[in-house]
């Protein structure tokens, strides 16, 4: 039977050479799961794959969109899906790798039919957040779905107006078309999470924020200054980059919050993965138990 295989993990835990050993010991490409690292100008703030890495194994779903493209957990279902079914005639195992927890969901167990939202009402809701702010649009939320206001992040701007988005084109509340059924894939999932020792993962997240820093996060953060409100650059590191420029942060202050941003957020990563019992927990350098696990799905 054809394997999915998806390795997964906090930022930070070491995914990628983890991710690059076991492609090439099953030769299979790697699927790209880091939804920022779809974006081609995010390349330092990312952690995006290096050239050296691209040029080891073949990658899908790096650098192929631009700042203002719409993507969404959806359409990656949708994506990875297709390109599945196409790989899969020459492969018996593939590789889908990343840390980011609906996309890896969205494949794994669906992701509810929710409308595509057009692009004049994108565009409405995007001056509304403009003008009137997020905690207006939470408001008005609780008015149309007040069940979805009870349980959504309210600090989270992109769930809030794709909520909006969704209540406003159909008429009805975005909660009516969550159902939460997971769907049937044509082939077998094997997930194995990598995951370290607290302090051990927040000594790495740090040393990544000062590599980054070291690399140009700043100059590449300045070049998309001119795209800041768009989705894409709503994410740890662009936006702490953003307060430099703004001449509001000292650097270093901005780096110790990106730490401590970038912390958080793999904190609810695992917190996340924790519900998954499908998951096969690993420390990332057991890798002769990795490829053990690997091959016993592949008889």
């Amino acid at each position: 039977m054809k394997t999915l295989i998806v390795l997964l993990g906090p930022t930070a835990v070491g995914k990628t050479e983890q991710a690059l050993q076991i492609a090439e010991h099953i030769d299979s490409p790697i699927l790209n799961a880091d939804s920022r690292q779809l974006y081609r100008d995010l390349r330092i703030g990312t952690a995006a794959p290096t050239a050296e890495q691209l040029a080891r194994v073949k990658h899908y779903f790096v650098g192929t969109l631009g700042i203002r493209d719409y993507y969404s957990a959806a359409r990656f279902e949708a994506d990875v899906l297709a390109l599945a079914d196409e790989l899969f005639s020459s492969h018996d195992c593939l590789l889908l790798s990343g840390g980011s927890m609906l996309y890896i969901d969205a494949v794994c167990k669906g992701i509810d039919d929710i409308p595509t939202v057009d692009e004049e009402t994108r565009s409405l809701m995007r001056q509304r957040l403009e003008t009137e702010g997020l905690d207006t649009l939470a408001r008005e939320l609780k008015l149309l779905d007040p069940e979805y206001y009870a349980q959504v992040d309210l600090k989270n701007t992109k769930r809030i107006v794709h909520a909006l988005e969704i209540c406003y084109q159909t008429g009805r509340t975005f909660t009516s078309f969550r159902t939460a059924t997971k769907k049937k894939r044509p082939f077998q999932i094997l997930k194995i999470g990598l995951r370290r020792e607290r302090t051990d993962l927040f000594e790495r997240i740090n040393r990544r924020v000062d590599s980054m820093i070291a690399d140009g996060l700043l100059d590449e953060a300045r070049a998309l200054l001119p795209y800041r409100d768009e989705n894409a650059l709503n994410t740890v590191g662009y936006k702490e980059m953003f307060q430099v420029l703004d001449g509001t942060w000292e650097l270093a202050f901005a780096a110790e919050r990106m730490k401590k941003n970038t912390r958080v957020y793999a904190k609810k990563q695992m917190t996340w993965f924790a519900h998954d019992d499908d998951i096969h927990w690993f420390h990332p350098d057991d890798s002769e138990a990795i490829m053990a696990l690997v091959d016993s799905y592949r008889q």
